[in-house]
């Protein structure tokens, strides 16, 4: 049995890790938006599979026999695609859904559907912290008079979009301290941040905690129908009873 690993989480390294510790064949998928992605422990293809097509010539040349979706909590399209094509050709898939964060004791967040709401919570003289990465950084160019910084893993291929912004360089983990160094070095008033979960990347909110700041949480996208679960045990499990099968 040849696994396909979609990967770029924490929990995908992990999983990668797992199967060549415990000889199951294995290749993993990245999507290419890190330049000089960490090596995963199995053989790894960098870079879009070019539509649906592509991902189907990939499945057959490799002889993948189950799919398993570790991508990031809000890569809803990625997790839509791949569950129609493992349909359409009878693969088994599973999608793995870390928990979602929930807000602790004298955590100040509130929740917002999409980017594009956060304007309408931020006053112009605030000054914004974007933890959401550059891909989704054009939703926000309705924040028009506020300073905003957006952090990213690479640097940039150009400048800022727009004049009122600056990219911050820095590849996590990130500790609580580092965060909160940062956040006061900037003069950080509020925090936009996707609900990802794990516990690796929470420090930027146990900072925001810690110095009374507001963050804004935008909700995980509508879950597809893929059958979903939460845990690397289940994924392992899974894997377990699916070996027994082939």
């Amino acid at each position: 049995m040849t696994v396909l690993i979609l990967a770029g989480t924490l929990e995908a390294r992990q999983l990668a890790q797992y199967c060549a510790r415990n000889n199951i064949p294995a290749h993993a998928s990245l999507s290419g938006a890190t330049r000089k992605p960490r090596k995963l422990a199995v053989p790894t293809r960098i870079g879009g599979f070019g539509g649906a097509d592509g991902f189907k010539s990939f499945v057959k040349e490799q002889k993948i026999q189950a799919v398993l979706d570790l991508t990031h909590p809000f890569a809803k399209l990625i997790t839509k695609r791949t569950f129609n094509i493992c349909r359409e050709l009878n693969l088994p898939m599973l999608r793995y859904d870390r928990p979602k964060w929930l807000p602790l004791k004298d955590d100040l967040w509130r929740p917002i559907k999409d980017e594009s709401e956060a304007a309408q919570f931020i006053s112009p003289s605030q000054t914004v912290f974007l933890a959401t990465g550059r891909q989704s950084l054009i939703k926000f160019k309705n924040i028009k008079k506020s300073k905003i910084y957006c952090r990213q893993i690479d640097p940039p291929d150009q400048p800022f979009p727009w004049k009122n912004g600056d990219f911050i360089i820095g590849r996590p983990p990130f500790t609580v301290a580092n965060e909160k160094a940062l956040f006061t070095e900037l003069k950080i008033d509020i925090l936009i941040a996707k609900n990802a979960g794990g516990k690796a990347s929470r420090t930027k909110l146990d900072a925001a905690r810690a110095l009374r700041l507001p963050v804004l949480m935008i909700d995980r996208p509508s879950l597809t129908s893929a059958p979903t679960v939460s845990s690397l045990r289940e994924v392992k499990q899974w894997l377990g009873e699916l070996h027994v099968k082939f």
